[in-house]
């Protein structure tokens, strides 16, 4: 049997496993934390150590890396009753021999999935951990014993077996898979149909169907990136072809891609990372991120009309609309699972993740036609092996990047150094909120321009959000402004993956680009302000006439703004529209 068959056989047998594993756990009760996370660990490795790496150097260190870190994490697993009575207190050179394997595996693993940035934040996080004591002043620690600091980190339900990493197996893996299986079918060219009878014929029809269907692909998919990539090589050639500005077509696509991580229902893993961190139930996170992210839609809505009077863009042409029976055929393939997902979670009253198995399998059943309703039985299985294929290697892409941050986060809580900058973000602000948001703004954007936004969230709200808190936002509120401010990267410059993306695929400078996204993506800047001034807008499920008094009073807000950067040409209308938008927006509030 020719090689590339047997490594493809190898891939898609690791990769049924992986997605068997994860929705077995659900049906499965209680298995213990030291068993299920290592495993999860385990079947991630091969994807980002050995699996599609070139042949050389790096495949063969890969896999001795891969080999290593598999025989730590079943030792783990098979040692847990055993561990659990350790208290993360390693006893023996063997234990801190396997210790710090795991870390290195963990790091290694994170540096080929992600690059440098977020590893070389773990390795300062242990150097920190394991050479604090000698630093002088506050900022110092008070030393901590080898085995201890290691066995924490790595025998314990704390550092890489920490909560984190049970939201990255139990929830964040189950929604992958469901997502891979929605994709590998007819959902994507649904969305597209959807929005393409929605919005087509619309000034600038086809910006708005760009729009419209990144903001459905995105809430499956949650990543700004795949969305551009997935969403992009439809709407982009659409766009140039009707004669759309470059920069201005590669900026709707990555404003709109960029939205998918704050768009319902499944806004990618840091929402569930919230779920976590905050203790709300999933359906309050959807319910609270529902109204903010409309709005943000909203405002690229409006600048895409201000655009379209500018370049005078017209709508998608008759011939490219899709037929109404092509409508409603293949929307029926997004339609289905997410009825009964949300039928799950907010008539079954089952777990999110219990919902989202329900979901995969009637997602899987349609795997089986296309959109003319036809079975083939080679076809059917190709798009099961891709939906296999891509939730193993996204569920491991996910797993490499929390359990780096995991590492962080244990460092944290092991020395304190989490509390001791939280205190210096209040004395830094001299106790006031408005001080404070902007520092941790200005941390998450830093931060979020070198590491995924899951990750940089994770980090900037462990030591931001108990100052904020502590200076009186509620604690959704301060997780959400995080998350958001978490995301901007994604296009600001000089780091903005989702603008590289877009204008790599049109041919067209990046910065142009950036600075087009950068206006019509203005609420991506200006929501989560207005979260903080506007509290009632997050409340939909609580208070929701005072929610949707708040969403019209930021979207009159957004809508001058919006209109004042894009469509304003005289320097005097522009400012009388830029403030007249801010005093809506911060105003005072509507209710008052």
């Amino acid at each position: 049997m020719p090689r590339p068959a047997v490594y493809r056989g190898f891939a898609l047998v690791l990769a049924v496993t992986s997605v068997v594993f994860h929705l077995a756990l659900v049906f499965s009760g209680l298995t213990p934390n030291l068993v299920s996370r290592p495993v999860h660990m385990a079947l991630a490795l091969p994807w980002i150590l050995c699996i599609g790496v070139v042949p050389g150097a790096a495949r063969i260190s890969g896999c001795v890396l891969c080999v290593a870190g598999i025989a730590c994490c079943l030792w783990v697993a098979i040692q847990h009753d055993a561990l659990a009575n350790q208290y993360g207190f390693l006893e023996n050179n063997m234990q801190i021999a396997i210790a710090a394997t795991l870390l290195l595996v963990v790091i290694e693993a994170a540096r080929r999935a992600i690059g440098w940035p977020l590893p070389l934040v773990a390795v300062i996080a242990l150097l920190y951990g394991l050479f604090g004591q000698y630093i002088p002043g506050e900022f110092g620690h008070s030393g901590t014993p080898l085995k201890s600091f290691l066995g924490t980190l790595t025998i314990a339900e704390g550092g890489i077996w920490g909560s984190l990493t049970g939201v990255s197996v139990n929830i964040v893996a189950v929604f992958v898979i469901f997502g891979a299986v929605l994709n590998a079918g007819e959902a994507g060219r649904g969305f597209m149909n959807v929005a393409a009878a929605a919005a087509g014929r619309l000034r600038g029809g086809a910006a708005k169907v760009s729009v419209i269907s990144s903001a459905l692909f995105g809430s499956i998919s949650g990543s700004a990136s795949a969305n551009v990539a997935s969403t992009g090589a439809i709407t982009l050639p659409a766009m140039s072809r009707l004669g759309y500005p470059k920069r201005l077509a590669a900026a709707v696509e990555a404003v709109a891609s960029s939205g998918g991580q704050i768009m319902p229902p499944l806004m990618g893993a840091g929402a569930f990372v919230m779920v976590e961190l905050t203790r709300v139930p999933y359906t309050g996170i959807m319910a609270a991120a529902l109204l903010p992210a409309i709005l943000y839609f909203l405002a690229v809505w409006v600048g895409i009309d201000a655009y379209s009077k500018r370049f005078d863009l017209k709508g998608l042409p008759r011939e490219d609309s899709p037929s109404t029976r092509e409508v409603v055929v293949t929307s029926a393939f997004f339609l289905v699972p997410f009825t009964v997902l949300l039928w799950g979670m907010f008539i079954g009253n089952y777990t999110p993740q219990y919902s989202a198995c329900l979901a995969i399998l009637t997602g899987a059943l349609l795997l089986l036609v296309d959109g003319g309703l036809k079975f083939d039985l080679k076809q059917a299985f190709l798009r099961v092996e891709n939906a296999a294929m891509t939730a193993a290697r996204q569920v491991s892409m996910i797993a490499a990047i929390i359990l780096c941050a995991s590492i962080i986060i244990g460092v944290l809580a092991v020395t304190g150094l989490g509390v001791k900058i939280t205190s210096l973000i209040l004395s830094g602000s001299g106790g006031l909120l408005w001080p404070a948001l902007f520092l941790t703004a200005v941390a998450c954007m830093i931060l979020g321009m070198e590491v995924p936004t899951t990750a940089a969230y994770v980090i900037c709200v462990s030591v931001a959000g108990p100052a904020l808190i502590d200076l009186g936002l509620g604690p959704l509120q301060a997780h959400l402004f995080v998350f958001w401010f978490a995301l901007i990267s994604t296009i600001t410059p000089p780091v903005c993956g989702a603008v590289f993306i877009a204008a790599g695929m049109i041919d067209e400078d990046w910065l142009k680009v950036a600075f087009t996204a950068m206006a019509l993506g203005v609420g991506l800047y200006i929501i989560p302000l207005g979260m903080i001034a506007n509290p009632e807008l997050i409340k939909l499920t609580d208070e929701p006439g005072a929610a949707l008094l708040s969403f019209v009073q930021l979207a009159a807000g957004l809508g001058l703004i919006s209109y004042g950067l894009i469509a304003a040409r005289k320097l005097t209308v522009r400012v009388v529209l830029l403030s007249g938008g801010a005093g809506v927006v911060f105003g005072p509030s509507l209710l008052v």
